[in-house]
């Protein structure tokens, strides 16, 4: 699908959704910025915007139609036989975090950059990309003036949707700890590991995005004009503190592990304890029955006398009682 507006140069909507022929005459025009979004676009409709009305650089095309997990930013300056303008490409990503997989779902927002066009590929709908449309539209704060306001607002949009996703990931990290130091079973063990897993995916995204933003924030593009570099700083800023969560999360993460491998090394302490304590306790027991179970009839007088029975038993009995008292006066039960 493709999705296309022309603003002017105060951010007012000219035309939206124009046909593909008519692109090339809206970007020769110095007064209009082009908008072009393709939101899970045929290859017809790749090749037709991409290659067909910006001639983008193949391996930019290329890179934007594979996936991939490595944010990135690179400046593309046309030589003698190119016909595209100069142009940022960026790969960045969204992310969302669904609690009831606990799992983060990342997706992948592709941007071409340039003086006046900027063009939006992704494979599913990004609500940053709703939102920013919204604002576009509605004209209100003149977000569409130039494709740099438009990338920033992008930009800060995605940024801020990590936070929900954050929260979500600390309530169940919350829920993990009530398990842990509650009841804790294999169950939970086996959550901690994902959520540990899915902390560490999330800070491999965070960090590369993280280098790509903060080329942004020294102001190293020139087409980025300068009094928006420190918007574009701000979103660093911004995600940089969500790294710092991420990093706390990681740590309460590893300590609720720690702390469930101790209670479970507890636990298992106290069942040896129990079993050898009913061990112990039921040596004198065992000792007497094995003692006059024992077939030397004729060299043990104590069976020949009329009580030797009720003797064993008693002796049994006070031996167990003993041994308990000994355990107790020792503060071991």
């Amino acid at each position: 699908m493709i999705r296309s507006f022309a603003f002017n140069n105060s951010g007012k909507l000219h035309s939206r959704d124009m046909e593909v022929f008519l692109m090339p005459t809206l970007l020769a025009d110095t007064n209009l910025f082009l908008w072009v979004d393709l939101e899970a676009a045929s290859p017809e409709e790749v090749k037709q915007i991409l290659e067909g009305v910006f001639h983008f650089h193949p391996l930019t095309v290329e890179d934007c139609l594979n996936e991939s997990h490595s944010p990135k930013v690179e400046s593309y300056e046309p030589k003698e036989d190119d016909r595209f303008a100069p142009f940022l490409f960026m790969v960045i990503h969204a992310v969302d975090f669904n609690r009831q997989d606990g799992l983060f779902d990342t997706r992948e927002l592709n941007f071409f950059l340039g003086r006046n066009f900027l063009v939006t590929y992704h494979n599913v709908p990004l609500s940053c990309i709703q939102e920013v449309e919204e604002r576009c539209l509605r004209g209100t704060v003149h977000v569409a003036r130039a494709p740099d306001r438009v990338a920033h607002a992008l930009l800060d949009s995605l940024v801020d949707n990590y936070k929900p996703a954050l929260e979500q990931l600390g309530l169940q990290i919350a829920e993990l700890e009530e398990k842990v130091l509650r009841k804790p079973a294999p169950e939970t063990f086996e959550d901690i590991l994902r959520i540990k897993k899915e902390i560490i995916h999330l800070r491999r995204i965070i960090g590369p995005q993280r280098e790509v933003l903060s080329r942004f924030a020294r102001g190293e593009f020139k087409l980025v004009r300068a009094h928006l570099v420190p918007y574009y700083r701000d979103i660093y800023d911004s995600l940089f503190q969500i790294a710092e969560f991420a990093q706390g999360y990681a740590d309460s993460v590893s300590n609720l592990l720690q702390i469930y491998l101790n209670m479970s090394s507890n636990r298992t302490s106290e069942v040896v304890k129990v079993l050898t304590m009913i061990t112990i306790i039921t040596t004198p027991a065992t000792l007497i029955a094995s003692w006059y179970g024992m077939n030397f009839i004729d060299s043990m007088p104590e069976l020949h006398k009329p009580y030797g029975y009720l003797y064993a038993i008693i002796l049994t009995v006070v031996s167990t009682l003993l041994t308990l008292l000994y355990f107790w006066r020792k503060k071991w039960l």
